[in-house]
């Protein structure tokens, strides 16, 4: 793997109650970028370079992710709410001074990217989301497909302590299993960043953070985005969907259709991918990304 990130410089930010690790380089409009689910902010690494000659990148690692802390877990999950998460990243950009930013989330990144929309609506410009469809509307409409494609879902939510013991029992196997004939794009995910997500993966405390990351999706998040709903709070920022023409989410939904439920103004296209659209599709994802926020971006 060719050195990832060398032109960026990385920091650890005192948000509060955590550090997030940082990744930041570049100049122009601030964007931040955030990574899903079993990985950090290296799976940016093909997209960020491009996009720094742009825009001031920032890529960070989740609360509970890659080097970022990994506090212990509350009863009701509010540790690891995507609007705690959501909070962490907001306070990242303040701390780099950008008041205003725009935001692209994959995976469990999207998630937290959808809820920066909804609590910081001032302060952001554009946002896209990468292959996935909002919390509350897979939870509310759950099939075998879903189950089976999703079963993770289901399984890292499980109490006592059950999916943190069998991942801890072999985290390279697991790993593997997230990756594994899900992967379509115009290269293979490099083994190298394959080995860093799993060495992130053998510390139990990782482990632990990623699963109530989960059990936080289907519970309090889940409340509050009920919430938003009743409210009749919706996404009012430019939002651009991204699917991958083989995974779960573009062979199951009309993503564009879905999001409008939750947001004003929607555009959408598929990549040449399956779920992990930024790893198999880097010059495809970067292309498409700086195409969206320069459009958006007013000075």
């Amino acid at each position: 793997m060719s050195i990832a990130f060398a032109e960026f410089e990385s920091l650890q930010l005192d948000v509060g109650p955590v550090q997030i690790h940082v990744r930041t380089a570049g100049s122009g409009p601030p964007l931040l970028l955030l990574h899903g689910y079993p990985e950090s902010s290296l799976m940016w690494r093909d997209v960020a370079s491009s996009l720094a000659e742009k825009f001031t990148v920032v890529a960070t690692d989740l609360r509970g992710y890659g080097n970022s802390s990994t506090p212990p877990d509350d009863e009701l999950h509010e540790t690891y709410s995507k609007r705690a998460m959501a909070a962490d990243q907001a306070k990242v950009m303040e701390l780099l001074g950008h008041d205003k930013f725009m935001v692209a989330g994959h995976d469990r990144g999207g998630r937290v990217a959808h809820r920066l929309a909804l609590d910081f609506p001032t302060r952001i410009n554009r946002l896209a989301v990468l292959d996935i469809i909002p919390t509350l509307h897979m939870f509310e409409n759950v099939d075998r497909e879903m189950a089976q494609s999703y079963f993770h879902w289901f399984f890292l939510i499980q109490g006592n302590g059950v999916p943190e013991q069998l991942i801890n029992a072999d985290p390279q196997a697991w790993i593997a299993s997230r990756f594994s004939g899900r992967l379509l794009g115009e290269n293979p995910i490099d083994p190298d960043a394959i080995t860093e997500y799993t060495n992130i993966f053998q510390d139990p405390a990782h482990v632990a953070a990623t699963c109530a990351d989960y059990r936080a999706a289907a519970s309090i998040d889940l409340d509050h985005d009920r919430a938003d709903r009743s409210a009749k709070h919706r996404i009012t920022a430019p939002l651009l969907v991204m699917w991958g023409q083989s995974s779960y989410v573009g062979r199951n939904f009309d993503s564009v259709e879905v999001w409008k439920n939750f947001a004003d103004q929607v555009t959408g296209i598929q990549a040449p991918s399956d779920h992990y659209i930024p790893e198999e599709a880097p010059s495809f994802t970067a292309e498409v990304l700086s195409e969206f926020f320069s459009a958006g971006f007013n000075k």
